[in-house]
């Protein structure tokens, strides 16, 4: 294939692309194929010669797509959703035609300013300080562990990276529960080891840390000798929306001299619409802050916005600056790879301006707002429903049950059934989390197109095949 090919295959895509955004709530939501059939369907060796794009692109379809659980599917109620709104397809349909490489300014200026622009603009959306500056990582995942090193880096007195972490005091990182297991793969990987990621009591309808016990955790620690470097913070938990009291923790952890992050993944999204910034008063005081747009505000994954009170801090700690990375002649400028652990960067922000642009602030706005209301009416269905509890409250668009009839001893194993049969049907897909030990089923709203309907449906769905089972 070669470029005078491409403007015909690319109508074809774009045809395709439309097509299946119209119709993927046709489809079943999670893929129905068993483990080896992708894997059994390509042949063991490559090819030696070259096929023409209607063979690979037939392939696709009949080979691949049957392999594809749908994340664009208006009934995907699992983990959260990771959208694709059509602008920021589009945007990334121009920025994979471009392929910059977005490391430095003189790589490509405009991304690294519109990249400026675009977190000041989501900053503004979020009601954060101006002293707040951004950048855009590829996930939380990768947010988190460079709050980390950070905060390892400001323990050590920024002597970690240069002279290794043998000799170096035990560090300490506080945290609930809840929150993701990236906060424990970030603490591997920054050499701070898992038996040094202090797991913090929880309280509250919110499942939120104790900040009495997160207080009694630091001066434990250090009376026997450890030394205390951070707190990561949770709004928005994955299992159920566990989301700590931000502003008595961030005290705790200011008294103590510790660096905070605040993991808001998933409902940091929300945080556009004024109401629901209650459930993170105190944020102002957080050094460093991340969501993902690519979940609830409908940006194409991977676009996750990292906020920072001191970027300094960031670029003291990830900063390397070899004489070929070096922009001679212009002062002030921002390298965005010295605030990321990736040296190179793809232009995430180009997405982030279409889609601000085409909905504006105040449609994304309304978005959240009717998932959290159509969300909360499926609960308040659910809850009516004899046989069926209601474990945690909704959180946002977030809230858990399961399926209890009179005379069953074992509802771990029933609703592990319920999930299972569920997600087989096709019609809507759930997943199930442990609170308190006990296996339950969440739900959760996010898909960037559901409707009112598509939510409401869920309660027939579930409803049905719970009765099927007894």
């Amino acid at each position: 294939m070669n470029w005078t090919d491409f403007a015909s295959w690319g109508r074809k895509v774009a045809d395709w692309a439309q097509d299946y955004h119209l119709t993927v709530g046709e489809r079943p939501v999670r893929a129905q194929t068993k483990p080896g059939d992708m894997l059994n369907a390509l042949p063991e060796t490559p090819p030696e010669l070259g096929e023409g794009m209607e063979a690979i692109f037939a392939d696709f379809e009949e080979k691949v797509m049957p392999g594809i659980t749908h994340w664009q599917h208006p009934r995907f109620f699992a983990y959260f959703a990771s959208n694709a709104a059509a602008p920021s397809v589009l945007a990334e349909f121009l920025t994979s035609a471009i392929a910059p490489q977005c490391m430095l300014w003189q790589t490509s200026p405009a991304a690294t300013e519109m990249e400026t622009r675009m977190m000041d603009w989501l900053r503004q959306s979020l009601g954060l300080p101006s002293e707040f500056r951004g950048v855009i990582q590829d996930s939380a995942s990768s947010a988190t562990l460079a709050a980390v090193l950070t905060m390892r880096e400001r323990a050590l007195n920024w002597q970690g990276n240069q002279q290794g972490l043998a000799g170096q005091p035990t560090l300490r990182v506080y945290c609930s529960v809840e929150v993701h297991t990236s906060v424990d793969r970030a603490i591997w990987v920054a050499g701070i080891g898992q038996a040094n990621l202090v797991r913090v009591p929880i309280k509250g309808d919110w499942r939120g840390m104790d900040p009495a016990a997160l207080d009694a955790a630091i001066e434990a620690d250090k009376a026997a000798g450890l030394h205390p470097a951070g707190v990561i913070l949770c709004v928005g938990g994955t299992g159920t929306g566990a989301t700590d009291p931000i502003a008595d923790c961030i005290k705790v952890a200011q008294n103590h001299g510790l660096y905070t992050h605040v993991d808001a993944a998933w409902a940091g999204s929300a945080m556009i619409c004024p109401e629901f910034r209650a459930y993170w008063p105190g944020i102002e005081g957080a050094d460093s802050i991340v969501f993902n747009p690519h979940k609830w505000l409908g940006a194409q994954f991977d676009c996750s916005a990292h906020f920072l009170r001191n970027a300094d801090d960031l670029v003291r700690t990830l900063a390397i600056s070899p004489e070929y990375l070096k922009t001679h002649g212009h002062d002030g400028i921002i390298n965005y790879s010295e605030w990321s652990v990736p040296l190179g960067r793809r232009f995430r922000a180009l997405k982030i301006w279409f889609l601000i642009r085409t909905y504006g602030i105040e449609g994304l706005r309304q978005r959240i707002r009717n998932h959290v209301a159509w969300s909360r009416q499926l609960h308040d269905a659910l809850a009516q429903e004899p046989d069926f509890e209601i474990v945690t409250p909704p959180m946002w668009s977030l809230w858990t049950f399961r399926y209890a009839p009179d005379g069953v001893t074992d509802l771990d194993a029933l609703n592990l059934e319920l999930v299972n049969r569920i997600n087989d049907d096709g019609r809507i897909y759930l997943t199930q989390t442990r609170v308190d030990g006990a296996l339950v089923i969440r739900f959760q709203a996010g898909a960037f197109e559901t409707t009112e309907a598509d939510i409401m449906r869920a309660h027939d769905v579930i409803t049905e095949l719970a009765r099927g089972l007894t």
